[in-house]
């Protein structure tokens, strides 16, 4: 007597965060630190893509100087191939530099959803509260102007 079964798909919503988690906790991100200066995204894929497909490269900027912050996270489509690239790669030279490279841990995630200054990596405009904030500024700019003005030329009666 043959029994089957049948299992009706699931679909939920997915974000960047919940994304990434799943990566982390199913041992597909690398982390890759020690990034010289001239490493980019085709580079560091480059690097890795011998151990097997890649998901994704990414460099977190540094937005003050825009260049990278000398480390990266690449994300691999199967757990056994990052685990394969962290045993060759580690201790490997790029660009001149040793690099480490380790399974990313959580502790890790909010380098690459985050900014150097603890903000979310999303655009600015994304929010209306970013224009609202620059209304009030250009206001306080403006009223601080016109009382200098003023003083300039109480001053000068």
């Amino acid at each position: 007597m043959a029994t089957t079964t049948s299992s009706t798909p699931t679909t939920t919503p997915t974000t960047t965060t919940t994304t990434t988690t799943t990566a982390l906790n199913a041992k597909r991100v690398v982390y890759v630190g020690g990034l010289a200066a001239d490493a980019n995204e085709p580079l560091v894929r480059a690097a890795f893509v011998p151990f097997g497909p890649l998901l994704s490269v990414q460099l977190p900027l540094d937005y003050v100087t825009g260049r990278h912050r000398g480390f990266g996270f690449v994300e691999f489509q199967d757990a056994d191939d990052a685990a394969e690239s962290v045993y060759n790669r580690d201790g490997a030279e790029l660009l001149g530099r040793t690099l480490r490279v380790s399974l990313a841990q959580a502790n890790q995630l909010h380098k690459l959803l985050h900014n150097g200054h603890g903000a979310a990596a999303s655009a600015v405009w994304t929010s209306d509260e970013w224009f609202q904030q620059q209304n009030r500024t250009e206001s306080e700019t403006d009223g601080a102007r016109q009382d200098a003005e003023t003083i300039q030329q109480a001053l000068q009666e």
